[in-house]
């Protein structure tokens, strides 16, 4: 019994002093090589069936573009088409309107003089008389040229939301001015038999160029 206790104290005496010179020798053990073609080890994760994708490397690209077109989807607008008879109608409504406003400046003064005849007693010369129903005239013409012109180029123009404000408006007006001159163009027999239907025949006469002087001016002015 005191035998083997001896011995294992000598043994358990030895076994530090190989440990000190192992590690005092050629040192630590050299960690094992890993071929390039080795399958990385996965680590596990409790809970997940398989290998995680960040481990074996996996990413996924995104397109962008079809993000940008689901969450836009298709709402460009839809051309107009216009004819190639819109853009005449155009000109000739526009070069027309540029003889509108001088016209009415050369009826105002020639019915004036007419009326001031009138009440003087002085009445107007006969040139004066006819150069105030030709221009009347021409003003019919250019008001029923502009509403055949205008009024077709609008229903032409419906489907375009471009201007589409402005060119009602302007429509609307420019149609007050010619049930406004077609009225004052029917006083025009009782301007000549008295002061009052001369008066009437001014005012109903002024407010139609009224009228169409603004609604002109709004398209000349008004751009979008």
């Amino acid at each position: 019994m005191t035998r083997h206790l001896r011995t294992l104290v000598a043994a358990f005496a030895i076994f530090p002093a190989a440990l000190a010179a192992q590690s005092a020798g050629a040192g630590p053990a050299p960690a094992p090589a890993v071929a390039p073609d080795s399958t990385p080890a996965v680590a596990a994760d409790s809970g997940v069936a398989g290998p995680r994708l960040s481990a074996l490397g996996v990413t996924f690209a995104v397109d962008s573009s079809a993000a940008i077109v689901a969450d836009t989807g298709d709402t460009r607008p839809k051309a107009i088409e216009y004819s190639n008879g819109y853009g005449t109608r155009l000109a000739i409504h526009r070069y027309a309107s540029y003889a509108e406003l001088p016209l009415f400046a050369t009826e105002y003064v020639l019915g004036e003089k007419i009326l001031h005849g009138q009440r003087t007693g002085d009445p107007a010369s006969s040139g004066t008389r006819s150069a105030h129903g030709a221009v009347a005239g021409a003003l019919g013409v250019l008001f029923a040229v502009n509403t055949v012109t205008g009024v077709w180029n609008m229903i032409e123009a419906r489907h375009d939301p471009a201007g589409r404000t402005r060119r009602n408006l302007h429509a609307l007006g420019m149609l007050l001015a010619d049930a406004g001159f077609l009225y004052t163009a029917s006083l025009a027999e009782g301007a000549r038999e008295s002061d009052s239907g001369a008066r009437n025949h001014r005012n109903a006469a002024i407010a139609s160029i009224s009228v169409a002087t603004v609604s002109t001016l709004m398209m000349w002015l008004w751009k979008d």
